[in-house]
């Protein structure tokens, strides 16, 4: 039976090591810019934010006074010249307001690919110039194969937190940060 030296032990632990951290790094879709993240992200909000409207149960009843709240994760940035693919995550709520109870009237989490366009009039510097999301039902996992690479595809099935909107929504209609949450 062989025996396996001490040295030799270390240095196959040693490269099992390097090839699992390199694994983890390959698979994991944070290889984003983070200066060009926080350039991008404020304005695919807006834009989410500008679209949504007059799109949701609560926004038919005034006196809930309901607004939609968005956020974004990147899933891929890639920047080409004056172009800027990102894929995404998005989580937009509607969130109103009802006898000092904030209210959630609806919300949709979609993968979307946002394509952006360096705008020196623009706010942020940049303007959106197409938006594409995943349809609805038949026809989705093929567009979103179609759309994003493995790795970051498998990101899109975590669950986004519906807490930052919530907050910022307690803000927006000034409530206290532990005001109860209820439905429309």
């Amino acid at each position: 039976m062989p025996v396996l030296s001490v040295g030799r032990g270390a240095v196959g632990v040693g490269a099992a090591a390097v090839l699992a951290a390199t694994g983890t790094w390959v698979m994991w879709p944070g290889n984003v810019d983070t200066r060009l993240w926080g350039d991008v992200r404020p304005v695919i909000e807006a834009r989410l934010v500008a679209e949504a409207r007059g799109s949701g149960y609560g926004e038919s009843e005034p006196a809930l006074d309901a607004r939609w709240f968005c956020r974004v994760e990147p899933l891929e940035l890639v920047e080409r010249g004056d172009v800027v693919r990102a894929g995404v995550k998005t989580l937009c709520m509607e969130y109103g307001m009802r006898d000092g109870t904030l209210v959630e009237c609806g919300g949709a989490q979609d993968p979307q690919v946002v394509r952006l366009q360096r705008d020196d009039a623009a706010a942020g510097g940049f303007r959106v110039v197409s938006r594409e999301e995943a349809p609805d039902g038949e026809g989705n996992a093929e567009w979103t194969d179609a759309h994003f690479g493995f790795l970051a595809e498998s990101a899109l099935h975590d669950p986004m937190s519906s807490g930052p909107l919530e907050t910022a929504a307690r803000a927006h209609f000034g409530l206290p940060a532990d005001a109860p949450l209820g439905v429309c």
